[in-house]
């Protein structure tokens, strides 16, 4: 399993961050030819402003705060969309969602979920791995792969060990 680049658990340019994840996406759609409508493209900013796992609630409450309603079916559409084009993953244990930090690559990601302040890092398994290895012997073949791991990341260490 690796990291790739910048992981919220470590300082990085955040603004740099959002600015290349938000051209990533609107080039990935400009491909696609799907639109990145308005209330899209707000929706995965909270994402990822957040560097955490949120519910559709949570991003509902942002989007009506920003003026696209208060509605459900505009938050869950919307996080829909995202996760169909790559962009977004939700997060099953948490019934949440955060965004891709590899949007439009094809990987099976693996999600570093930190139960103290809850920010979620994207990982990528690494193929040819155990778990790929275990499958072969089994005679299994893996279609998709989603692995969510709970643990501290190092700042809640620091304070849980405090």
């Amino acid at each position: 399993m690796s990291l790739h680049g910048a992981t919220p658990f470590a300082r990085h340019d955040h603004a740099g961050c959002i600015a290349s994840a938000l051209a990533a996406a609107d080039a990935r759609c400009a491909a696609q030819k799907v639109q990145l409508t308005p209330v899209r493209r707000r929706t995965l900013e909270i994402l990822l402003e957040a560097h955490e796992a949120l519910g559709a609630y949570d991003v509902l409450s942002r989007l009506d705060a920003d003026g696209f309603g208060s509605k459900p079916p505009v938050a869950y559409r919307a996080l829909s969309f995202l996760v169909e084009q790559g962009l977004a993953h939700r997060i099953e244990r948490l019934n949440a969602f955060v965004a891709c930090a590899h949007a439009g690559a094809s990987h099976d990601p693996a999600f570093l979920i930190c139960r103290g302040c809850g920010t979620v890092a994207e990982a990528e398994t690494v193929p040819g791995g155990a778990l790929t290895r275990a499958a072969d012997a089994a005679g299994f073949r893996i279609e998709q792969t989603v692995i969510e791991v709970e643990g501290l990341c190092p700042a809640c260490q620091k304070e849980d060990d405090a």
